[in-house]
């Protein structure tokens, strides 16, 4: 392997001085369940010779971590889905000054993928199961096997990675009383767990979100019913609060994109799977990095000259707003989960 320059941790500072040190992956839009918060039924995915290919995504994830980026999260859509997905993360895992290198994934193919995910340097993963009851999570991902998800959670914790998590977006009516049933899974397995409230992100077609909105406080009444919690400064490097549950090794978190807008500290970015680089969740502001390495073949001066200048339009955060029809169009399986 050639030796690789040591990263420049100034280069990526916005106009607002937030570090940027962290870089999202969507490998695809694609998924193998349709999730009712993620995507509407019938999906329109990303015409496949949009799409980056797994040597464009090395590219500009290596050009992020030679600019300082310390943690790289591979995503969707369903990334291990995606065709010879192993072969670029191997290639990310062995990048020199690479803090982290973490997954987020639904479980459906951790079974076959947790042992070479593992070896290839993931540390972490982050596996969504919004409900333990079979037909419940089949109607919430309109085609999803629980079984074959806590098959490849069993495999995951197999395979040793540092932590584990589980995702759970909450929704009123659909999930919300299983709140503490999950915190029990979580705890029982040794495993943290994050709350999500539902993103406004695309126009669906199951449910009305401010009917289905179930805030993070509600959640954490809820769970205080049961679990004791207490507050920690702990962080992961995302947006999520986290808390302790006594006796044991479990984090509880929140992430609030409604109730406790987390853009102050934002220090990550978005890569879709299109090769557009998100400045921000909620937000359109974004740079088509397709277009300059198409542009540029051989030669990533212009790519990282595009990323330094992409700071600048960063925009301090979001204004989501449960009342009107989403701002952002894009499904969150487009916007990389």
């Amino acid at each position: 392997m050639p030796t690789i320059a040591a990263p420049d941790t100034s280069a990526l500072v916005d106009s607002f001085g937030r570090h940027v040190r962290y870089l999202r992956i969507s490998l695809t839009d694609r998924c193998d369940f349709r999730c009712v918060y993620c995507m509407s039924q019938d999906m329109q995915f990303v015409p496949r010779a949009q799409v980056l290919t797994l040597e464009e995504i090395l590219t500009i994830a290596t050009a992020f971590h030679d600019l300082g980026v310390t943690k790289i999260r591979i995503t969707g859509g369903e990334p291990l889905v995606r065709r010879n997905a192993m072969w670029l993360i191997e290639r990310l895992g062995a990048l020199d000054a690479l803090q982290e290198l973490v997954l987020t994934t639904n479980g459906s193919q951790l079974q076959r993928l947790a042992q070479p995910l593992r070896r290839a340097g993931v540390r972490r993963i982050n596996i969504s199961l919004d409900s333990l009851q079979p037909e419940r999570f089949r109607r919430i991902t309109r085609v999803g096997d629980l079984e074959q998800v806590m098959q490849g959670i069993d495999a995951a914790q197999a395979a040793g990675f540092d932590r584990l998590k589980i995702n759970s977006v909450i929704l009123r009516n659909r999930n919300h009383d299983e709140v503490c049933d999950l915190v029990q899974f979580a705890v029982d397995r040794d495993m943290d767990i994050t709350f999500i409230e539902e993103m406004p992100l695309g126009t669906i077609d199951d449910h009305d979100r401010a009917e289905a909105y179930y805030s993070s406080d509600r959640v954490r009444s809820d769970i205080e019913r049961r679990f004791p919690l207490q507050a920690s400064d702990e962080t992961s490097g995302g947006p999520a609060r986290y808390f302790r549950i006594p006796h044991s090794r479990t984090r509880v978190g929140l992430i609030s994109p409604h109730s406790h807008n987390f853009c102050d500290a934002c220090n990550r970015v978005r890569l879709t799977t299109e090769g557009r680089l998100l400045l921000c969740l909620g937000q359109e502001h974004s740079v088509d990095l397709r277009h300059v390495i198409r542009s540029h073949p051989g030669d990533e001066s212009y790519l990282r000259q595009a990323i330094v200048d992409a700071m600048r339009i960063k925009p301090h955060g979001h204004d989501f707003a449960l009342t009107e029809q989403p701002v952002i169009l894009r499904h969150m399986n487009a916007t990389g989960g």
